[in-house]
């Protein structure tokens, strides 16, 4: 039995045979106390309360809570600052100011897991992970002799986080000394823009954004700072931090790179520029916007490779694949794929223009803006400033006689009404569309005014899609899923179902999870349920018909995910449940 539940029974907050109960009923020890908060024995709220009691007292160390999952750090923290009046930061939410980290060793910070936030005329606040430690206060002050520090506390995972971010920083502090120089020394604008220590910055920063998996960079000037923010995963992180002064001519470089005017500061501008990172050749797709203090940079990360990607390489089940290869083996018709942003929709369609170009067909494509380039493949880049909107385009594009179209996404009913007749007069047509499942696609396009016979003549398939974040290799662990969950889920597992997570480890940076993969259904339009559309059947009927016809949910696909060990049952959850 833990020590908590032991001083909990012996402190009588709980009773032995409780305990004895959840233990006969094969609860793991470790999971004992979660179990008991969970059946209303003793709230979460209760146990932080007798926590903090015991470490304020001594008796605890607040390092106890590390051994409990269930037990939030940041609830424990935020209850010990409360009773002992000191301020409880979350270090995210504010813009510190980096340069008073520079006034002490990083060895000494770490150390003590503090670090400097901001000083004012009277004091300097410095956020401590344990406020009770007075040795480590007494050690910061002696660094700030004459000001007095006013303690903070925040969390060990984020003080860690940050103390990493200064770490980088201090790591690039040559280069930027380098770029200030250079500066002072360059009067005009142009021998700024020239400067080539700027362009070793830029190359730093896309070499760690890559090497750490992101997706999209994000640059964005704070009122102190620069920083450098990288999704990865579907999540973003801050990399880099540097001071405001490495901001414009950071800014204006990207800019210049990607042949966009530098003194245009007050309207949103796109462009895109290739370089090497590494020894592959990458595509940057950026994108500017006028902010409070300065532009907001986008560099979407476009890797070649990806657009080579097969849809069974992108985590497609087989049983989805083969539905959707049957799809595209159709000789006319309309392919729809469906989901949220950021979902996937483009590296799927993509991987179908793989499986479907080749030297017979002539394929065309309407996109905006073109990702990725291909070959044996007509792409059309939407421009509306020219009037070449998607429908203009398409238009167009079936006076070239194709056989296969992508569309890059279905925005308005004149797009939808070219490609449901292109469908229909003997074209394979692919396109997006924006719904959050299969079925929905249908009345969404009766909704855009497309007649139900038209509909059911022309669509082929639906596919609705989802990324959900797989579960690193290096931490991964057996989770004990809360029986609220399981009653949730039972009828999608077997009895005796085990599941998995990630614990965190450095390879996975603490977040458990590492890469993404999709979760998917494929409904085939058979000839029932095309019936059943021609006739403006209700959704629920649809769906009826459809199960028949063998449909499988994407909350169901996404299930056999976390029962394969590729993501847990928190991930579907908070991404596939309806």
């Amino acid at each position: 039995m833990d020590r908590i539940t032991q001083d909990l029974i012996a402190d009588g907050y709980i009773m032995k045979a409780q305990v004895d109960r959840l233990v006969a009923k094969g609860i793991p020890n470790e999971l004992i106390l979660r179990d008991i908060t969970l059946s209303g024995f003793m709230t979460m709220d209760r146990l932080i309360r007798y926590i903090v009691q015991k470490i304020k007292t001594g008796v605890y160390e607040l390092s106890i809570i590390e051994g409990y999952d269930y037990i939030k750090e940041q609830n424990v923290l935020r209850k010990l600052s409360e009773e002992e009046n000191i301020l409880f930061i979350d270090l995210d939410s504010m813009d510190m100011d980096y340069r008073l980290t520079e006034r002490i060793p990083l060895v000494q910070l770490k150390k003590f897991n503090a670090i400097p936030l901001f000083e004012d005329d009277l004091s300097v606040t410095i956020a401590f992970n344990d406020p009770l430690d007075i040795q480590a206060q007494e050690a910061i002050q002696r660094l700030f002799p004459k000001k007095p520090i006013k303690i903070a506390v925040a969390t060990k995972k984020q003080i860690e986080s940050y103390l990493f971010k200064v770490e980088l920083k201090d790591s690039v502090k040559g280069l930027v000394k380098k770029i200030r120089d250079e500066l002072n020394s360059i009067s005009t604008i142009e021998q700024q823009q020239e400067a080539s220590s700027i362009l070793l910055l830029i190359d730093v920063i896309l070499k760690a954004c890559i090497k750490g998996r992101a997706s999209d960079i994000h640059i964005e000037p704070t009122e102190k700072n620069c920083v450098v923010r990288g999704r990865v995963d579907g999540k973003l992180a801050e990399i880099f931090i540097f001071e405001k002064d490495i901001y414009p001519p950071l800014a204006s470089r990207l800019k210049l790179l990607a042949n966009l005017d530098i003194a245009e500061k007050r309207k949103p501008q796109d462009g895109r520029f290739s370089t090497l990172v590494g020894a592959l050749e990458y595509d940057f797709r950026i994108s500017t916007l006028p902010i409070l203090y300065g532009e907001s940079i986008v560099m979407r990360v476009l890797d070649k490779q990806k657009a080579l990607v097969k849809l069974e390489d992108a985590g497609m089940d087989s049983e989805s694949y083969s539905k959707l290869l049957k799809a595209l083996k159709a000789p006319y018709g309309i392919i729809l794929v469906t989901g949220p942003t950021g979902s996937g929709k483009t590296t799927t369609l993509y991987g179908a223009l793989n499986e479907l170009r080749n030297v017979e067909d002539k394929v065309i494509t309407v996109e905006d803006p073109v990702e990725y380039r291909m070959n044996l493949i007509q792409q059309v880049q939407v421009n509306p400033k020219v009037g070449l909107s998607f429908a203009d385009a398409l238009r167009s594009i079936l006076r070239q006689d194709p056989d296969k179209i992508m569309i890059g996404e279905i925005r308005d009913q004149e797009t939808l009404e070219i490609a449901i007749k292109a469908a229909l007069t003997g074209h394979l047509v692919i396109s997006t569309l924006h719904t959050n499942d299969a079925i929905s696609a249908i009345p969404r396009m009766a909704d855009m005014g497309i007649e139900h016979y038209l509909i059911s003549g022309a669509l082929v398939a639906i596919q609705a899609q989802r990324l959900v974040r797989k579960i690193c290799k290096n931490c991964k662990v057996q989770e004990n899923i809360p029986a609220s969950t399981l009653e949730e889920i039972k009828a999608y597992i077997p009895d005796g179902a085990k599941f998995y997570r990630g614990k965190g480890c450095r390879e996975c940076n603490d977040t458990g999870y590492m890469g993404r993969e999709m979760i998917c259904e494929v409904l085939n339009i058979s000839e029932s349920l095309s019936a059943l559309i021609a006739k403006g059947a209700s959704k629920d009927a649809m769906i009826e018909q459809a199960k028949k016809d063998g449909f499988i949910g994407i909350f169901e696909n996404g299930i056999q995910k976390a029962l394969d060990g590729v993501t847990s049952i928190e991930e579907i959850l908070r991404v596939a449940k309806g």
